[in-house]
């Protein structure tokens, strides 16, 4: 009993009729009876009554097919994952991402990537930079994205954000006034700050050395979401990552452009010798996509 003889059963069954069987198979007719002749004698039983040249099921026939459909549903469930595979590769990925772009930005990017009509399954883990770099060295993830405060020693990485910091405040802070916020501007406002080791932080810094202007620091947070929030509730103004800000922009949060060129960066990491499969050279071709999207809102926004 093979199973070419057990699919001809099933779409005999299905179709009613010898001739329409055979022409769902791409088969003669003569072949179609054949193969169910073969079933019936290799079973010891007889699935059809031959009448006027028609087969009629027997009971045998219809207590067989139950379990004939139980297993071409595995077949076809089978046979669906290997088309799945081909399109797409593997159906599950594993990304470690920074807050500053695994809180809203992933989000965003992911609902626009279709993850039911792929099949796909994510793991999407949100944490510090050096735990990001710990993920992807260990083969836990797929691949990350980091802020450039790691060393990448010992895997492979590539650009993905590298954009000017934006200044984020309420709509009714005194430096909304102004189209562009300079050093000289600062010193004056209360500010809300990156923690110390944020490696944009420390570029801001470096950048207002020569103007001997110092900020005045009135919290220090890790996020830069909290920075946003923080400066949309009139706590301060903020030097903010220009992706995080998209989400407050809705909400009134103003954004000005800096008058020095500050840049927040953020890394691909893969593990070397790794090739990524289908499914994840998309996905990061999506996420780029959507990074171009999000950095022409802002600046379309600061035009206004």
């Amino acid at each position: 009993m093979g199973v070419r003889e057990i699919e001809v059963f099933r779409v005999v069954m299905n179709a009613g009729s010898t001739s329409k069987a055979a022409n769902m198979l791409g088969i003669s007719q003569p072949a179609v009876s054949q193969a169910i002749r073969k079933l019936e004698t290799s079973a010891g039983l007889a699935f059809f009554h031959r009448i006027r040249g028609r087969l009629v099921p027997t009971q045998e026939a219809h207590a067989l097919m139950v379990d004939v459909d139980k297993l071409f549903i595995g077949m076809d469930a089978i046979e669906h994952r290997i088309k799945t595979l081909k399109q797409f590769g593997t159906d599950r990925l594993a990304i470690a991402v920074h807050p500053a772009l695994g809180n809203a930005f992933m989000p965003r990017a992911l609902s626009s990537f279709d993850l039911a009509g792929r099949d796909m399954r994510v793991s999407l883990r949100v944490l510090s930079s050096r735990e990001v770099h710990q993920d992807v060295s260990s083969g836990q993830c797929d691949f990350g994205l980091m802020a450039d405060e790691m060393p990448v020693m010992g895997l492979e990485h590539s650009p993905f954000l590298e954009s000017p910091g934006v200044m984020a405040m309420p709509p009714d802070h005194p430096l909304a006034k102004l189209p562009v916020i300079t050093p000289n501007d600062i010193g004056n406002h209360d500010f809300i700050a990156l923690n110390p080791e944020d490696s944009s932080r420390r570029r801001m810094e470096a950048a207002l050395a020569p103007y001997g202007v110092t900020p005045n620091i009135r919290i220090e947070t890790p996020y830069a979401h909290t920075v946003c929030e923080m400066a949309l509730r009139g706590i301060g103004f903020g030097f903010a990552n220009p992706v995080a800000v998209v989400d407050y922009i809705d909400r009134g949060l103003v954004i000005r452009p800096f008058s020095l060129k500050v840049n927040f960066t953020s890394l691909l990491l893969f593990r070397p010798g790794k090739p990524l499969a289908d499914n994840a050279r998309k996905l990061i071709s999506a996420l780029r996509i959507q990074l171009a999207k999000d950095l022409k809102l802002v600046e379309n926004h600061m035009k206004k």
